[in-house]
């Protein structure tokens, strides 16, 4: 099974949470995380909205390959990094605008990605509509910037990277390369990823049931993909057994 896959974390992996560092990943999760890691040479990689320090936090430090910040941080397997930055003062303007939408706006929080910022509703449903009306207007005046809105959050981020375009650059690259790319994602920040998993003939899986979408399979819920990827690194796990059986009965044989 030469698949490469790219898995979101949040509302895919992970429950969502009010706080996004209220989050943790279980044992179970971690355990077969790793198993399908070295079951497929290498070729799995998170791609997240958090940070790369972030991801390394709540996955222990595996050193995986892994897109941050929708792919604005990219690690590859080998351990090299591509960053792509803002000036100090596009940054302070991404800032200001942030913090007087948070103002504006009764419950909802920020979240300081220093690159990006986040600012989220889920303690504040009701307020979503306004606040991306709002945050959409002001992006417009954000020379460098575009809002990328998600599941009950927009985000301030830099023109020019998305989650899809990140997938591609580690399939240039191995031990993804010349792979099937299998993408899971819940949110509108994974469309472009599932955009691009199915201009490689890959697989698309949406999580949850938010409509429209790119992707052409679906799991209910992070339980499920779990369960799924539990259930592929069982597949893998025997196939490799298989074939080291008959590369022992052939070197036997000669």
């Amino acid at each position: 099974m030469r698949w490469a896959i790219f898995l979101d974390v949040d509302g895919t992996l992970l429950e969502f949470a009010d706080d996004p560092l209220a989050v943790s990943v279980s044992p179970a999760l971690l355990k077969v995380l790793h198993g399908l890691h070295t079951a497929l040479d290498g070729a799995m990689a998170l791609v997240s909205g958090r940070g790369l320090n972030d991801l390394d936090r709540l996955f222990g430090q595996t050193r995986w390959a892994a897109a941050g910040l929708h792919g604005l941080q990219l690690r590859h397997a080998d351990g090299s990094f591509r960053r792509l930055s803002v000036t100090p003062e596009q940054r302070e303007r991404m800032h200001c605008v942030a913090r007087a939408l948070m103002q504006r706006f009764d419950g909802v929080e920020l979240e300081d990605k220093q690159q990006a910022i986040a600012l989220h509703c889920r303690r504040v449903p009701a307020q979503f509509d306004a606040l991306l009306e709002a945050a959409t207007s002001d992006a417009a005046e954000l020379d460098g910037f575009e809002l990328q809105p998600g599941n009950l959050v927009v985000e301030f981020k830099p023109i020019g990277m998305d989650k899809g375009r990140a997938v591609l650059e580690l399939l240039n690259r191995s031990p993804f390369a010349g792979r099937i790319p299998v993408y899971l994602g819940d949110d509108l920040t994974d469309e472009h990823a599932f955009a691009s998993t199915n201009s490689r003939r890959g697989m698309s899986v949406r999580i949850g049931s938010r409509e429209p979408t790119l992707a052409r399979f679906t799991l209910p819920s992070p339980a499920s993909t779990e369960a799924w990827l539990v259930r592929v690194h069982d597949t893998l796990t025997q196939e490799k057994n298989r074939h080291d059986q008959l590369q022992r009965g052939n070197q036997r044989q000669s």
